[in-house]
């Protein structure tokens, strides 16, 4: 993978980064950080906002442009778009929600299975990170003392759930399905309501007395 293209996965999964950042994790050096950067704004995918510090010189942080967003895959999301519409016309919107529901049901089956492997909350979710990353989701987990994160950095069906929302309630119902004896999901970030990542906020069942 060329540089350039490690730079633009990188802040597509860290968010927003300084060219130093970028070069420790990528092991480089930060002159040479800050001139891919630089050819990649030239380009369009990447942009700056010059932060002020305390002291000294503000410090320069690179984000992904809409163009940048628009490099990492969709799946084909124009084509899926156009499938939905077709659904709905020949069946109507309940026909299109027996289908959504109907793959809500094949997913759910296929991660439960691949998830009774674990034996603990912690375990399943290392496996639905998997699952997700391998689905073109550049998921992964964070861990805090009350509970964990599941992060999804890219959509990889976002053209179609902009057109179809309840693609998006069939994500987040998905989770609760299949954690639903063991934790309680609820989504704090949305890609298609304006911010760079879907993030899940899973909390383990408080067991009662």
């Amino acid at each position: 993978m060329k540089t350039s293209d490690k730079i633009m996965q990188t802040i597509k999964r860290c968010g927003v980064m300084t060219a130093k950042q970028l070069a420790d994790e990528l092991g480089m050096t930060t002159m040479g950080a800050r001139q891919h950067l630089q050819g990649l704004e030239e380009s369009g995918l990447l942009s700056f906002d010059d932060v002020r510090a305390k002291v000294g010189r503000p410090t320069r942080h690179w984000s992904l442009t809409a163009k940048g967003h628009a490099q990492f895959s969709d799946r084909h999301g124009e084509l899926t778009v156009q499938l939905i519409d077709a659904v709905e016309s020949l069946y109507g919107a309940q026909g299109l929600a027996d289908i959504q529901r109907a793959r809500e049901t094949r997913l759910f089956e296929q991660y439960h299975d691949a998830l009774s492997h674990a034996s603990s909350l912690l375990g399943k979710l290392q496996i639905l990170v998997s699952l997700r990353e391998r689905e073109g989701y550049m998921a992964q987990l964070e861990t805090f003392d009350d509970g964990y994160l599941l992060i999804e950095n890219h959509c990889p069906i976002c053209k179609a759930a902009i057109h179809s929302p309840a693609l998006c309630q069939t994500e987040l119902t998905l989770f609760q399905r299949l954690l639903a004896t063991e934790a309680q999901v609820t989504r704090r970030e949305h890609i298609i309501a304006g911010q760079r990542r879907c993030a899940y906020w899973v909390e383990a069942q408080k067991i009662k007395d």
